[in-house]
C-alpha cells in the first residue's frame, strides 16, 4: 500500500480528488502585505483552501502537497495561482499581473470567466494521470468580465 515515499501516485490522485473535487485552492509562496487579509474580506474569499508551496517537497507528502509538487509547480505559472478542482479537470489561472498579485477582489471576475479563460486545464485521464492543455498565454491576465461590465 505504501512505498518508501508514501502512497502510489494513483492512490494520491484518488485521495486528492475525493478531498478537493468541487473546491478551490490558492497555491502561493506567502502573501505580500495585506493580500490575505483582503482576500478574507471578499465574498467567499475564506472558502478557498490555501497551500504554501515554499516548504514543499516533504518525504511523505499529503495528497494536496503531492498534487502541487508533481503536477502544478511543473507548469511554472506565477503564484499565487488559483485552482478550480472539478470532477473531470483542474482549471488553473494565475493571480498576477505585471509581476504583482492582483487585488483579491478580481478573483470573482476571474471565476466568472474561468471556463473560457484559464492558463492551464489539467484533465483527469482515468489512469491516475493528468493531461495538460495550455490556455491563455501567461502574460494575458486581464479580467475581461470586469472590463466588459465597465464598458471598456
Amino acid at each position: 500500500m505504501f512505498g518508501l515515499f508514501g502512497p502510489r501516485p494513483a492512490q494520491q490522485m484518488e485521495r486528492f480528488r475525493s478531498r478537493y473535487t468541487a473546491r478551490s485552492l490558492i497555491v502561493h509562496q506567502g502573501f505580500a502585505g495585506d493580500w490575505l487579509e483582503e482576500l478574507l474580506k471578499q465574498p467567499g474569499g475564506g472558502g478557498h483552501f490555501r497551500i504554501d508551496s515554499r516548504p514543499l517537497p516533504r518525504r511523505r507528502p499529503t495528497p494536496v502537497e503531492w498534487m502541487v509538487q508533481t503536477h502544478i509547480l511543473p507548469l511554472e505559472l506565477p503564484q499565487p495561482l488559483f485552482l478550480d478542482v472539478r470532477e473531470d479537470a483542474i482549471l488553473a489561472r494565475h493571480l498576477t499581473r505585471g509581476g504583482h498579485p492582483v487585488h483579491p477582489s478580481e478573483i470573482a471576475w476571474f471565476l466568472e470567466e474561468l471556463d473560457r479563460r484559464h492558463h492551464a486545464r489539467l484533465a483527469f485521464t482515468g489512469d491516475g494521470e493528468l493531461q495538460v492543455q495550455r490556455g491563455l498565454p501567461e502574460q494575458d491576465n486581464e479580467a475581461l468580465s470586469m472590463l466588459e461590465q465597465l464598458g471598456l
